[in-house]
């Protein structure tokens, strides 16, 4: 897979090119598996962490893609898919649930910093 960093995600993506807008924290590519679903990784430290080493780009933690037929799953490691295999769908809730948790703490946490900045500025 290769990478391309843009502004602006294009309407229409290649298969095997992930695109990367560091501007609006975005990431997108077409399914590994081949399917043509589109796949969007919000870059966030709740949701996926991205990783530039001057030539290769890494994604973490791994792609599941639970909502689409297929449901494959895999890492994108300095620019190659490394397949995770296939989860049960009992695994697969629990991923779910963490992921949701993830991202509530992180918002709290973000409401937390931004009432303290607000406080600041009151006085």
């Amino acid at each position: 897979m290769q990478h391309k960093f843009v502004e602006f995600i294009p309407t229409e993506i290649e298969q095997d090119v992930l695109y990367i807008s560091i501007e609006y924290d975005i990431a997108k590519h077409k399914c590994a598996c081949g399917c043509g679903a589109n796949i969007v990784t919000s870059l966030s430290p709740s949701r996926w962490k991205l990783t530039y080493d001057g030539e290769t780009v890494s994604l973490s933690p791994s792609i599941g893609n639970w909502s689409h037929p297929c449901q494959s799953h895999y890492f994108i490691t300095n620019d190659k898919i490394i397949w995770a295999g296939s989860i049960s769908k009992t695994a697969i809730q629990e991923v779910i649930k963490n992921d949701q948790e993830s991202v509530k703490k992180h918002v709290q946490k973000s409401n937390r910093l931004i009432d303290k900045i607000k406080r600041l500025f009151k006085h």
